[in-house]
């Protein structure tokens, strides 16, 4: 017999003072059962510093053409295309020419560094990918959110980010390994 999928429901209240963007999320999230929650919170998080209406959870680790999350325009060109982890470089390459725009948020210590010692040549040339790295200690105190009900609210200002349920507090600032070079990119600086 399978093991299904864990739902967890969160609220997600967002004030991205950056974006100037102002919304609360009723998500459900699906955690495979090989998915940790600490990849779990990650994929929020990655919502929420994305935040849009559009912007939705893809159909998750079993489906390899599709992003953790994404979001299309009205004519269903991508224009979002946000992966978790450590994806593989031809993923990511295909990416880049399906999508408008590319984020990798990778965590993991170590492991970002070492991918991005293997990756950072081949995927330098990628204009519209952006590649962030959150600190493990961050990652470790966002596992410690994780609930199966949880009510967030996240702050952005000055590209930190500010998590808290009503216990516990976390602050998320994300190492950009790569920035997207495309003009037109709000919040995107060049390299």
């Amino acid at each position: 017999m399978a093991l299904r999928s864990t739902i967890y429901k969160a609220e997600l209240v967002v004030s991205d003072m950056d974006r100037g963007y102002y919304a609360e999320h009723v998500l459900t999230l699906a955690r495979h059962p090989s998915e940790t929650e600490e990849r779990l919170m990650v994929r929020l998080v990655a919502f929420a510093l994305h935040a849009d209406p559009q912007l939705v959870f893809g159909n998750g680790l079993s489906t390899h053409d599709e992003p953790d999350l994404w979001s299309r325009d009205l004519t269903g060109a991508i224009r979002l295309w946000i992966d978790v982890g450590l994806p593989d470089d031809k993923l990511i390459r295909r990416a880049c020419g399906r999508a408008e725009r590319v984020v990798v948020l990778g965590y993991g210590g170590s492991r970002v560094e070492q991918w991005w010692a293997r990756s950072r040549v081949p995927l330098s040339r990628l204009e519209n990918l952006t590649v962030l790295a959150l600190p493990t200690a961050t990652t470790d105190e966002l596992q410690r959110m994780a609930a199966r009900n949880l009510r967030l609210n996240c702050s952005i200002q000055d590209g930190e980010a500010w998590f808290n349920t009503d216990t516990i507090g976390v602050a998320v600032q994300a190492v950009a390994l790569k920035s997207a070079e495309r003009p037109g990119f709000p919040g995107q600086s060049p390299q």
